[in-house]
């Protein structure tokens, strides 16, 4: 059994996407590295999925956790995408955009014996006996299957004391507010869609997320490799695919008022989310250790207030969005 209700016991999350060899391999050796740094700088909250690599994420993420003590982390995993066997290994690269072979295949099911099925079988890679908080993992095209099945399945968890908190993980901000309104969620992660680079949710989904207790957790708030870097270049990642070139124009835009402050561009862009009072924490994908070093030094680095006014004068972030104090 285990306290009910979530809170994120570190600002900086780890999030192991990355680790589950997303887009290219990642060795056993760097991903171990980059989760002991993550956890040498003070990292203890670490989200991963059975989608990522195909369990692969789990596997590594799990070997990590086991060496520290339990009562000092977090974890979160999600549900929706079940993990069957195939009759033989393929590359998941162009299908899943995972660097894996493996004998498995995802299945979409979000039905309450496949939230038992998929948590059980997350368990077992882990190595752990619980995890604190499990996302229904992109349910656009399930939304009716996800409210009847998959939520109440993991309510009933829940009440248990089996897993402390539920939650939604998406990449868009409309669905998750309707969870909000009709389910008694604890957690949203928003992937994406509250970044330096754009704020679609600030209107909606972050007040509704305040008026019903909901916390968040800020995802890819570098737009999956949008914003990882001040020198954005034409073959640059925006929504795990090729980013148009407005974005990238967008982007650029952002960068060189950052430059002009001498600010890189991935430090302005993980600082801005937490400054708004729904979000709890901003998960970050590392596949090196210096990848997180990094993150976790420009988390505690102010940036200047005249960066902030610089970017509203420009019009690149809303007037009303609530930015860092760089006293």
């Amino acid at each position: 059994m285990v306290d009910s209700r979530f809170s994120a016991p570190s600002r900086l999350g780890f999030g192991a996407a990355t680790i589950g060899n997303l887009y290219r391999p990642v060795t056993d050796e760097a991903a171990a590295e980059a989760l002991e740094a993550a956890w040498r700088v003070g990292v203890r909250y670490f989200d991963t999925a059975p989608h990522y690599g195909l369990g692969l994420s789990e596997r590594r993420l799990g070997a990590a956790l086991n060496r520290w003590p339990r009562q000092e982390f977090a974890v979160s995993t999600k549900v929706g995408r079940r993990l069957d066997p195939r009759d033989t290994p393929v590359s998941d690269l162009k299908e899943g955009g995972y660097a894996v072979e493996t004998a498995l295949r995802r299945v979409w099911d979000f039905s309450a014996d496949g939230v038992r099925r998929t948590l059980d079988d997350s368990l077992s890679r882990l190595g752990l006996d619980h995890v604190d908080l499990v996302y229904i993992h992109d349910p656009d095209d399930h939304v009716e299957e996800a409210l009847r099945g998959a939520y109440p399945a993991l309510a009933q968890l829940r009440d248990q004391g089996v897993i402390r908190a539920i939650g939604v993980g998406m990449n868009q901000w409309e669905v998750p507010a309707r969870f909000v309104a009709e389910a008694d969620l604890d957690v949203i992660m928003l992937a994406g869609r509250y970044t330096l680079h754009e704020q679609p949710a600030l209107a909606e989904l972050l007040p509704r997320c305040i008026e019903r207790g909901v916390r968040v957790v800020a995802a890819a708030v570098f737009n999956t490799g949008l914003l990882s870097d001040t020198n954005i270049g034409d073959d640059a990642r925006y929504n795990f695919t090729s980013a148009p070139r407005g974005p990238i124009l967008r982007a650029r835009r952002l960068a060189e008022v950052c430059r002009r402050h001498d600010v890189a561009l991935p430090h302005a862009a993980l600082q801005f989310p937490l400054a708004h009072p729904a979000v709890e924490a901003v998960v970050v994908g590392a596949r090196s250790a210096q990848h997180i070093t990094d993150d976790a030094r420009w988390l505690t680095t102010p940036v200047p207030n005249a960066l902030w006014n610089d970017l509203r004068s420009e019009g690149l972030i809303p007037a009303h969005a609530p930015v860092p104090d760089g006293r």
